[in-house]
């Protein structure tokens, strides 16, 4: 059975793009937590997204949901066996080359049969050709991300390394007892277990998200109370504050868990205010935080934000 904390070495990275991706984060996440599985319990994830916490810490048994269908279809046909790294570069090489001699024209081609048939080959080239790396879709669920100007962009070392990321996510859920689910939170949640663990990813209220689905404050509101009422142990992923403003979400919502703290710098955004330093809070129920050493840790009792006094999270630790 996967034991947390583990350290992470190299980290392994998904075929998908989105925002929010926590690649960079992922030995941070898997270091903060203290969870021993006991025989049949699960790994669950109510936001998957692009997979990669889940992929670089391999549990025996995992439940991953998202209510992109597309993520969900793309991971399920690698895991069954339809999708493979030599079907990956095949499909991008062939494509590849009507994209250098078609430019945007083809995209937007590719991208209107995508949205017609939703096949996920034409999902991962999209993904991976789109404009600055952005997952979006719009109101009818349609993916609506423009062309990213390089009609070369499948040159054969870029090929070699989408197709190597193929063939790592079909290895780290080879023998898994790994169920991918399209589904949205609401019902994912009521599934845990005692013994499991929920580690959760939502988009970031307070910023722009168009992602897949609308998210809100109430929405933010009402994740936070199921899931500090679910009966096993949890840890979710949330801004905490940048150079320009603090997430007053987390001292509303997330008073009574552990709080640790990493800094972290995104790239991929559709715009330049969405690609700045950020400070990444992991709340974890109590309990289920790794120790830290008290020279490590800061209270946070009556901590000033924009001159409220507040009562805060037990304690903070800058990872």
């Amino acid at each position: 059975m996967t034991m947390l904390p583990v350290a992470i070495g190299h980290v392994g990275v998904p075929p998908v793009k989105c925002q929010g991706i926590k690649t960079k984060l992922v030995p941070f996440i898997l270091d903060s937590i203290r969870w021993s599985p006991a025989e049949g319990a699960r790994w669950i994830e109510p936001f998957l997204g692009s997979g990669v916490v889940a992929f670089n810490l391999a549990p025996n048994r995992a439940l991953l949901a998202d209510t992109n269908r597309h993520i969900i279809a793309l991971y399920q046909a690698i895991q069954d066996g339809r999708i493979t790294a030599s079907s990956v570069r095949a499909f991008l090489q062939a494509e590849g080359k009507k994209l250098e001699r078609g430019g945007a024209d083809y995209y937007y081609e590719v991208r209107e049969r995508f949205n017609a048939d939703g096949a996920p080959l034409d999902f991962l080239f999209l993904n991976r050709s789109c404009f600055n790396g952005v997952m979006r879709f719009n109101r009818a669920g349609k993916f609506n991300v423009p062309f990213g100007h390089k009609a070369q962009r499948f040159a054969p070392a870029y090929i070699t390394k989408i197709a190597n990321q193929v063939n790592w996510v079909a290895r780290q859920m080879q023998g898994k007892a790994w169920e991918f689910r399209v589904a949205k939170w609401e019902d994912i949640l009521p599934e845990a277990q005692a013994d499991d663990f929920v580690y959760l990813d939502p988009p970031y209220t307070g910023r722009h998200t168009g992602y897949y689905n609308q998210w809100d404050e109430r929405e933010a509101e009402k994740l936070a109370r199921h899931v500090q009422a679910l009966p096993c142990g949890y840890a979710l992923s949330m801004w905490l504050e940048n150079r320009h403003r603090r997430n007053h979400h987390i001292e509303a919502c997330w008073a009574d868990v552990e709080m640790r703290v990493c800094s972290h710098f995104y790239h991929i955004g559709s715009e330049e205010r969405l690609r700045n330093a950020m400070d990444e809070a992991l709340l974890i129920k109590p309990g289920f935080a790794r120790a830290v050493d008290a020279e490590h840790i800061k209270p946070m009792v009556r901590r000033e934000w924009n001159n409220v006094e507040t009562s805060q999270m037990r304690a903070v630790a800058r990872i």
